[in-house]
């Protein structure tokens, strides 16, 4: 005769199966309540998300990297259909071959071709580049005749200028020349390409300072002398080479030979060739002039609405050096708002803080104004993707702030305050881990960063709700010691709690796999809500 035994376990009490089979879980458990370890994790977790939060780079949208560069072929001498028909065919054909290469597009026009290839999304910058130039290198032996070089250039995302300071100055202002407004730009984007983490700085629009010759052919028929010889004589006499050095004392004094031309004055004081024993000077020959060059582009600055030629009351412009002042004060009301300018453009480091690199361009430019630019030109900022970024962040920050609040609210009205002030500790140390995990990883803050946060919110909250709940439960049920009923309590609900937490994770893996643009786009999300 069998005796059937069966136990029976009491609501909350774990059969001592249950409780061999959550040891791991207990032990844990056992850990935290019985140390202050608790309290400094928490702390570190929000020291190491503030400090995430304020070293992370900041941005409107997520950055996707497209490997793309340009290949510039010169062939002097051959027009446009043979520059097609001999170069830029046969080097698509090449370059297509490489591995990676999604679109190839090209450009042709007289004595040059322009390549653009671009790569797959994700692909790797700097082999993409090493493999587009041995390409090429492994095929120079069907260079056809005549081509004189090439260069690949790199096209990247941050080449796209991040500030653009705009001068401007009224028609009836001595500064108002163009010319004389990009010799100031010109001056000021050396100064600002010196700024830390700016890649480069470079001018827009205005007409560059040149040097004209015009040849006097009856001149030159007269003294004997052909354009080839004025050509020579000047290249060579533009030039300054190191003659050689000598040792004085523990000092090595280097020799200098050659000036190059200061001013259009020198230029005229050439020796191009002799005539009849006596130097024949490039003024005897040709006309020479100091003036502009042919303008490659046009920039005109106005103030008004849309288009800019109306006075439109109200509107602001931020000037570099002064403050924020209204149209009204800076025009009259019968002005004919539209004047030549020429425009800086600045463009930041690759990984650089976009928000601490426009800050440190402004501050520099505002220095720099009053030492270079003229009492009547105006520095206005026309672009400021530093400021736009940092605004939508910190809008998305608020949000996510006030969700928070929201939420710790509403649990105050359901639960109780105990139970809503778990879920407020729970959410910043959390959140603070995630920042860090984004800085470690070289993620940047951005508008799908915070929107994966808000959207973790909702499904952040739930464990400590579980949790806090089933402990009050145990609590009401029995008295206990405190220490074992929390154990208890926790090790009875873990792992559903556990299977339901990776249920989430891997619901949002598959982000990860996305192709194309989307896929960088999608990247901050797939990482941020799983953590």
């Amino acid at each position: 005769m069998s005796t059937q035994q069966r136990t029976t376990s009491q609501p909350g009490v774990l059969p001592a199966g249950g409780a061999e089979e959550h040891r791991i879980t207990n032990r844990i458990v056992a850990v935290f309540l019985g140390s202050n370890l608790s309290l400094v994790l928490i702390l570190l977790a929000v020291l190491v998300g503030a400090a995430a939060l304020w070293l992370t780079a900041r941005e409107e949208d997520p950055q996707i990297i497209v490997p793309l560069a340009d290949v510039f072929v010169s062939f002097p001498g051959h027009t446009a259909a043979e520059v097609e028909q001999l170069v830029t065919t046969p080097l698509e054909k090449i370059l297509y071959q490489i591995d990676g290469v999604e679109y190839v597009y090209s450009m042709s026009r007289p004595e040059q071709a322009i390549i653009t290839v671009r790569y797959y999304v994700g692909e790797d910058r700097e082999r993409s580049l090493v493999k587009l130039q041995k390409k090429i290198e492994e095929h120079k032996d069907i260079v056809p005749p005549g081509v004189s070089g090439w260069v690949v250039k790199p096209v990247e995302i941050d080449d796209v200028p991040i500030v653009t300071l705009t001068l401007t100055s009224p028609t009836a202002s001595p500064s108002a020349d163009d010319m004389t407004l990009r010799r100031i730009g010109e001056e000021l984007s050396e100064r600002l390409a010196a700024v830390k983490d700016v890649s480069r700085a470079y001018v827009i629009g205005g007409r560059p300072r040149v040097v004209h010759v015009y040849l006097d052919t009856s001149r030159m028929q007269a003294y004997g002398v052909g354009p080839i010889q004025i050509r020579r004589a000047i290249e060579a006499s533009d030039v300054r080479r190191l003659a050689g050095d000598f040792r004085a004392g523990d000092q090595v004094i280097s020799v200098e030979a050659g000036t190059p031309f200061a001013s259009a004055k020198q230029l005229r004081e050439l020796v191009i060739s002799t005539f009849e024993s006596r130097p024949v000077f490039l003024k005897d020959v040709a006309r020479i002039e100091d003036g502009p060059a042919e303008p490659s582009s046009y920039v005109r600055h106005g103030w008004g609405p849309a288009r800019g030629f109306t006075h439109h009351p109200g509107f602001t412009a931020t000037l570099v050096g002064d403050d924020e002042q209204s149209i009204d004060a800076l025009m009259p009301d019968d002005a004919t708002i539209s004047d030549p300018a020429v425009t800086i453009a600045i463009a930041k480091k690759k990984g650089s803080n976009a928000v601490w690199v426009a800050e440190n361009v402004l501050e520099r430019a505002r220095e720099l104004k009053q030492s270079i630019v003229p009492d009547d030109v105006r520095m206005v900022i026309t672009r400021n993707y530093g400021m736009t970024a940092d605004e939508k962040v910190n809008e998305l920050v608020e949000a996510l702030a006030v969700a928070i609040f929201i939420v710790i609210g509403l649990l105050t009205i359901g639960l109780g305050w105990r139970e809503s002030l778990i879920v407020a500790v729970a959410v910043p140390v959390v959140f603070g881990l995630t920042l860090a995990v984004n800085l470690l990883l070289g993620f940047t803050i951005n508008r799908v960063t915070l929107f994966a946060l808000i959207l973790a919110l909702g499904l952040l909250v739930d464990d400590p709700i579980v949790d806090v709940e089933n402990i009050a439960r145990h609590f009401a049920l029995r008295r206990r010691p405190t220490r074992r009923l929390v154990m208890e309590a926790v090790a009875e609900i873990r792992p559903p709690l556990i299977i339901a937490t990776l249920a989430v994770i891997v619901s949002f893996l598959p982000m990860f796999f996305i192709t194309g643009m989307m896929g960088p786009y999608m990247r901050p999300m797939a990482l941020n809500v799983p953590v």
